[in-house]
């Protein structure tokens, strides 16, 4: 496995490539969420997780309500046939609160335990702050499933800083720190930057894992270089990103990503995620999806080189003012 600088995520002894690997895409086509991505046949799965690890890539977010459970139950398999140990294959799943009470987290983790065919749960995150439960009695039930040592850690997702505190402070009166929130954010989505979520994660010790890094593809410069492509993207082509006008106000921003990719022989792709896991120091990881094995490579590669901090700074001036003249879907 290749050697990539690891970094403790949260305030745990547990140390994550800066980027992890996506796998809503391994749901099989199942359920409403599973539906969004075809089928993939076992072969190419094993192919993007081998090629993930090799790579130096050592954990997988999944989560329950992907395919209702098909995501996590192919990554353990596919782990299993390749005999990948935990301590090479850390892995964080979600609880899927919607329609439910706090008591589902402890209820439901025998579900979850045998979908991962009991393989350790490092990361176990409340997928989204909606619940008939509040923050705190989420948390109490966390709590009991790190004291039955069931999962290591505890996360959340798409919480609010209001509500990232609760479950910060929830956690803490049982000695416990929220290990991390995963949030949307990317070059052309910075809201963490401006609605305190990015800042409170730093003041406490929270770590980011950013998801849709690249905004869909869009990052990688495909659909400006041939609009054609936007056809062919299924629902994407319905969002005001991809639409010619959403396109050219985000061109400028990829001119830049280009040039920078040319300097270092990469992709433009690359360059984005660099400066997604790059540029609060450690506090933000990154889940980019793989859907075929070139995809994972690209992946890989983002991690090994440096940009400096000037282009770290260009890129994010540019970025800027995309945000703010952008389209918001």
């Amino acid at each position: 496995m290749s050697k990539i600088n690891k970094r403790a995520i949260g305030q745990t002894d547990l140390k994550l490539s800066p980027l992890g690997l996506g796998c809503w895409q391994f749901s099989n086509g199942t359920g409403i969420v599973g539906r969004y991505w075809a089928t993939m046949e076992d072969s190419t799965v094993k192919e993007i997780i081998q090629t993930s690890l090799d790579g130096g890539i050592n954990w997988f977010d999944t989560a329950e309500v992907y395919g209702k459970g098909q995501s996590e139950e192919t990554l353990a398999a596919m782990l299993d046939e390749l005999n990948i140990s935990p301590e090479d294959a850390h892995i964080a799943t979600k609880w899927w609160p919607l329609f439910r009470s706090s008591s589902s987290i402890t209820n439901t983790i025998g579900t979850r335990q045998e979908k991962l065919n009991h393989r350790p749960i490092d990361l176990y995150q409340v997928h989204q702050p909606h619940s008939f439960s509040s923050v705190e009695k989420e948390m109490d039930q966390m709590v009991k499933l790190v004291e039955e040592k069931k999962i290591n850690y505890v996360g959340v997702s798409n919480f609010s800083e209001v509500a990232m505190r609760k479950a910060h402070a929830r956690l803490q009166e049982y000695g416990l720190n929220l290990t991390s929130n995963q949030v949307r954010y990317s070059l052309l989505d910075r809201r963490i930057e401006k609605n305190g979520v990015l800042d409170a994660a730093k003041e406490l010790g929270i770590s980011l894992i950013a998801y849709s890094p690249l905004e869909q593809g869009i990052l990688s410069g495909k659909f400006h270089n041939d609009p054609s492509l936007v056809q062919k993207s299924g629902m994407r082509k319905y969002l005001g990103r991809f639409k010619p006008n959403g396109l050219a106000k985000s061109y400028p921003l990829i001119l830049k990503l280009e040039e920078l990719a040319k300097k270092y022989e990469v992709s433009a792709s690359q360059i984005a995620l660099n400066w997604i896991i790059s540029y609060h120091g450690e506090t933000v990881f990154a889940i980019p999806g793989a859907s075929k094995p070139h995809h994972a490579e690209e992946n890989i590669g983002a991690m090994n080189f440096e940009l400096s901090r000037d282009e770290l700074e260009e890129i994010s001036r540019i970025s800027w003012e995309i945000v703010e003249k952008s389209p918001k879907k």
